[in-house]
Formats: structure tokens, sequence, C-alpha cells
């Protein structure tokens, strides 16, 4: 018996394919396709499947961190969310590297395995894309998709030069800023500083000096 190729070999990775929503979920859902990424959006959809570098993983850690430790800080109402998929049945779909909901009354996801229905729950409040090879797609495309999805807040991680883009997001438009809103107090500035301070020091020595700044 010959096998199938992989599915994935009949369309083009890390960029945005026209298609249909059932032809965007017949990759989505393919288990063989687990590490995949998945976006859909406006009758196009994108299928990351660039391998994660080292730099990715470590920006990834250090934001992360950085924003559980502000909040549990400053007694903000915090649940991370790492690589989930988030999905608005028939209309748009993304897999952020990390979202937050954050805030008081907040209504959270049920816990299994199955994509998040953004029909029952809200969108995340906050999301973050970590960008080594993705930067223009993270600012411009995705961006457009988060405002659609209704998430209030957005940050790219541009790992080549330790900088983070933030938005505030809104069904007008976008605002870049330089200080959260989701995170009252958060300057941008500080957020980026660790990401520089983490290319000669390890994730402990960073965490202390966290908890020491936000103190």
């Amino acid at each position: 018996m010959i096998n199938s190729p992989p599915i994935i070999t009949t369309v083009p990775t890390d960029t945005w394919v026209e298609a249909s929503w059932e032809d965007f979920i017949t990759f989505a859902d393919d288990p063989t396709l687990a590490n995949g990424r998945f976006y859909y959006d406006q009758g196009y959809m994108r299928i990351e499947m660039l391998p994660i570098g080292s730099a990715h993983g470590q920006d990834n850690s250090i934001v992360s961190t950085l924003i559980i430790l502000y909040a549990a800080i400053n007694n903000i109402p915090i649940k991370e969310f790492t690589n989930t998929s988030f999905r608005k049945i028939g209309v748009r779909e993304s897999q952020p590297d990390i979202a937050f909901y954050i805030g008081k009354n907040i209504k959270l996801p049920p816990r299994n395995n199955a994509t998040i229905n953004l029909e029952q729950i809200d969108s995340p409040t906050l999301v973050v894309e970590i960008a080594a090879s993705s930067l223009e797609d993270d600012t411009t495309r995705k961006q457009k998709l988060y405002q659609r999805l209704g998430v209030k807040e957005y940050w790219v991680v541009d790992v080549n030069r330790s900088q983070v883009i933030a938005s505030s997001l809104s069904t007008n438009g976008s605002t870049s800023i330089r200080e959260s809103l989701v995170l009252p107090g958060l300057e941008i500035d500080l957020v980026e500083e660790p990401l520089q301070k983490s290319q000669t020091e390890d994730d402990g020595a960073i965490s202390r000096w966290l908890l020491a700044t936000f103190s």
C-alpha cells in the first residue's frame, strides 16, 4: 500500500493563501499538522510550519514571565494561554504565541483540548506575537486580524532588535502606545529592558531584577 503524501505539501506555508473556511479547517484540524500554527481571516489562511529558534523561545519566556510577575505584584487578575487556537467559526482564527485574559470578572474558556470558541467566550485581552522571521506580517495582517477579533491590546516582539511594538486596538483602528492600557502603569520600555538583559543574563537573574523593579 502506498501512503498518501502529507497534506501540507498541497499548499504554500508561511504566507497568506486564498481559501474557503472548509479548506482551512481541513488543515487546522489535521492531527498530522499538530506542530503547525494556523490563521484565517477574510477568506485567506496562513499556515506556519517554520521551526522555532532559540531567540524566539527565549523572548517568549521572558515576556511571559514579565507579564505574570507584573500582574501578580499589582493584584491584577490574569490567565495566560500559550500557543492556543481561538476560533470564530466560519469567519476567522488565530493561534498567537501568548494570549492573556486580564481583569476582574473575566469569563475563562473551559479547561479542555478543544479550540476556544469565540462565539461563546470573549477574545483575549492582550495578545503577544514573537517575531523572528514574520515581523512584517505580525505588524500588518495579523494586527488587523486581532483587531477584528476584538483583542484590546497587541504586542509584537522584534527578537532581532529586542524591541516591542505595542498597539491599543479598537473597532476604529489601532493606536501605537508606549504604556500598556490593560496592565496599567507598565511601560513598554520596561518590557524591552529584560529582553536586552536576557542576551547575557540567565532567567533567574532577570526574574530577580523584575521583582525588585516592580516592587
